[in-house]
């Protein structure tokens, strides 16, 4: 089969490679229709995350048909049209009795390698490095799909795949980012990205009844959608200054809630601080650029919540330790557990009340890969989402 494979940072190539195999009687091969480059998969190509080699399978945003099913998935036949979530889950453990599907503890057979970086291990996911599984990820033809008796979830033909593809991820850990900030009527939400997480953590913010939702960016075309679709407040950080902007709109007591909707790579102007981050990120002495966090936190109001969804791969520097202590901020974070939330979500596209498919930029065969990463990477020709079609 063909599959988006990574050689080394900044560089993918679509390969020929072995096509996947039921390995375990609980698994399931789905045939991919739909999958989609995350931003997140740009940390992957960017080299900053960490036990990523060449060779590596890409992709965890993926729906498709399911083509071969273990002896041990019930509920599920070949025919079936399916979502997938991107964290792997047994569906037994204690985690995922609690509902915190993105640490099951049982779905990374690498979890030695996560337990040294992180203290314990979360769940295995599709096509996130070796730290997380090493599973091959969903950029592909067809992939392999453990615990299919938990994870995946039916479609029916009434609802085309760009309507439910983002179910996989990025809806839902938009979604969990508002959630986690346990919003009340009057609330401010501010977020900061204005990507398609962030996109739809100002949705979800809105649609849990925010008074008002401010969204911080510097890319013209996502900060317009974030406007034009949404109807919610922008700043362009690179036109202003952010900290004092949210004062002004806030009458100087900040957001009540947060979401950082950026991660390992925040840009921020050319401050000391920006440089003083990049070049250590450089030389490999921290792997993260936490600009969005920081401003975040200093920009929440006392007593208010910071939820953090942008991916973050080990340390960072100059953590505001002090205004989190002191006005006391609470900050709330995971990978998303999607399998919470797929169902609500899936009845609210039903019902018209969203419609996710409205970041599509650009829709690719899987063959533009390649130039599929390179225009979301750089923001070239107004994108800012890609749908691959094997």
């Amino acid at each position: 089969m063909r599959a988006v494979v990574w050689q080394g940072p900044g560089k993918v190539s679509v390969d020929n490679v072995p096509d996947p195999r039921i390995l375990n009687d609980r698994d399931a091969i789905i045939r991919v229709t739909s999958t989609a480059i995350c931003g997140s998969d740009l940390h992957l190509y960017d080299g900053y995350v960490p036990e990523v080699v060449p060779g590596d399978i890409f992709g965890h945003e993926f729906m498709g048909e399911v083509v071969e099913v273990g002896r041990g998935v019930t509920g599920l036949a070949p025919g079936d049209r399916v979502v997938v979530p991107f964290p792997i889950a047994c569906g037994a453990c204690r985690a995922c009795e609690r509902d915190l599907w993105s640490l099951c503890e049982n779905s990374n057979p690498n979890a030695g390698l996560a337990e040294k970086m992180m203290g314990h291990s979360p769940a295995g996911i599709f096509g996130y490095s070796h730290l997380l599984g090493g599973y091959p990820g969903g950029q592909a033809e067809y992939v392999r799909v453990p615990f299919a008796d938990v994870g995946p979830l039916k479609i029916e033909d009434d609802l085309t795949d760009e309507q439910v593809l983002f179910l996989t991820d990025v809806l839902p850990t938009g979604y969990m980012g508002a959630d986690l900030c346990d919003i009340a009527p009057g609330d401010v939400v501010a977020v900061w990205g204005a990507g398609p997480v962030g996109q739809f953590a100002a949705m979800s913010a809105q649609l849990l009844g925010a008074a008002r939702v401010i969204v911080i960016d510097r890319v013209p075309e996502r900060l317009a959608l974030a406007k034009d679709h949404l109807g919610v407040d922008v700043l362009d950080y690179e036109e202003t200054s952010v900290l004092m902007e949210l004062r002004e709109l806030t009458a100087g007591r900040g957001p009540d809630h947060c979401i950082e909707a950026v991660g390992m790579e925040a840009h921020a102007d050319f401050t000391p601080l920006h440089l003083y981050d990049k070049a250590k990120q450089l030389v490999k002495s921290q792997t993260d650029r936490p600009q969005a966090l920081r401003e975040a936190i200093l920009a929440c109001g006392n007593g208010g919540t910071v939820a953090v969804m942008g991916v973050y791969g080990g340390f960072i520097d100059k953590f505001p330790m002090g205004s989190v202590m002191n006005r006391s901020l609470t900050i709330k974070t995971g990978q998303a557990h999607v399998h919470r939330y797929l169902r609500p979500l899936r009845d609210r596209i039903r019902a018209g009340e969203i419609d996710p498919s409205y970041i599509i930029s650009h829709r690719l065969p899987l063959e533009e890969a390649p130039h599929g990463y390179d225009i979301f990477k750089n923001k070239l020709d107004d994108c800012t989402k890609v749908v691959l079609k094997p």
